[in-house]
């Protein structure tokens, strides 16, 4: 009986600590390989959201000046990048994540990855996209 409890216990705390994308995340520049930005992710409701905390790299444009929306013109620095996601099982779904180099908005899913996030962009259907792996910051 006691082993029982214990690796449920266990599997509880598994699903809690796998299930967490909040926090702060250092995303890779797909061509360069250098460290980009930091992103925070948080919560607002039931949705999560993802915001640039920090500029690693220095932007040509300090602002969003090809964005559609209500960001274009806005600065890079502190803009909501990750807006509506949802939790899903084990991902998380239903939302966007815009480009602020190109000002581009696609369709958004992360999973956690042990200490990465890997973040999928895409238009229309998942498999015309790309991935990124972001780095936990501790």
């Amino acid at each position: 009986m006691r082993k029982l409890l214990l690796t449920f216990i266990l599997s509880l705390f598994g699903v809690f600590s796998f299930a967490q994308i909040e926090g702060k995340w250092k995303t890779i520049d797909d061509e360069t390989k250098q460290a980009k930005s930091i992103v925070e992710i948080y919560k607002k409701g039931d949705q999560y959201y993802g915001k640039v905390s920090q500029l690693l790299i220095k932007p040509a444009n300090p602002n969003c000046v090809d964005c559609k929306d209500d960001r274009k013109n806005k600065p890079i620095l502190g803009m909501e990048i990750i807006r509506g996601l949802k939790k899903d099982g084990d991902e998380f779904t239903g939302g966007t994540i815009t480009d602020p180099k190109t000002g581009k908005t696609y369709k958004c899913t992360i999973k956690k990855d042990g200490d990465n996030l890997n973040v999928r962009g895409y238009l229309g259907f998942s498999l015309l996209g790309r991935t990124q792996t972001w780095h936990k910051v501790n």
